[in-house]
């Protein structure tokens, strides 16, 4: 049993998360991103929001893929208990933008490993960042970029949008998408073997 070859399958179509692990060395067999409503319940905590998605998401591939360790993640940007979208339109990272803007908010990251016959473990991930006051034209020029569309909160830290941040407290993979400590120790935990 311990000799034969394991899978890993990563949960997730984003192309940052696979950046951040093959960082780590590591490189999934598959990518199966999964299919799963993610509006938020009645009175929901951003918190709460973070780990559901990420079991969903670990559950639902490895219903498909029960003979590996599957990895899953999902991001929330939080303000207070507000939680902002995933921007899908300019004018919604306009509003995250301005919602933003010199303010303090949590970037809570949730990360569900499940290994084949079922084990499973999660971890949630809190940072908390601080934007600069952003001018008329910071935001302009952040729209032209496209930078912002289908990123949770409507930045990625990773990109343009790193020029904002004054402060960041905490991870900040877990803010790119993927918290890579915890990442490993979940995988470590369950007896994934990295090569």
């Amino acid at each position: 049993m311990q000799n034969e070859p394991q899978r890993l399958v990563l949960a997730s179509a984003s192309p940052r998360r696979l950046d951040l692990l093959r960082q780590i060395g590591l490189e999934p067999d598959a990518v199966s991103a999964a299919e799963v409503d993610e509006t938020p319940h009645p009175s929901e905590t951003p918190r709460q929001l973070a780990n559901r998605l990420a079991v969903a998401k670990g559950e639902r591939v490895a219903a498909q893929e029960p003979a590996a360790f599957v990895l899953a993640a999902d991001t929330v940007v939080a303000l207070g208990r507000r939680i902002l979208p995933k921007a899908e339109t300019e004018a919604e990272v306009r509003r995250c933008l301005e919602l933003l803007s010199g303010r303090s908010h949590r970037v809570l990251t949730g990360v569900c490993v499940i290994a084949p016959g079922g084990r499973s473990a999660h971890r949630l991930v809190e940072t908390r960042v601080r934007f600069k006051r952003l001018s008329r034209t910071d935001v302009e020029l952040y729209l032209a970029c496209g930078e912002g569309l289908g990123k949770a909160g409507g930045y990625g830290v990773q990109g343009r949008a790193g020029a904002f941040v004054t402060t960041l407290q905490g991870s900040y993979p877990s803010v790119v998408g993927l918290p890579l400590y915890e990442t490993a120790a979940l995988l470590d935990g369950l007896g994934y073997r990295r090569s």
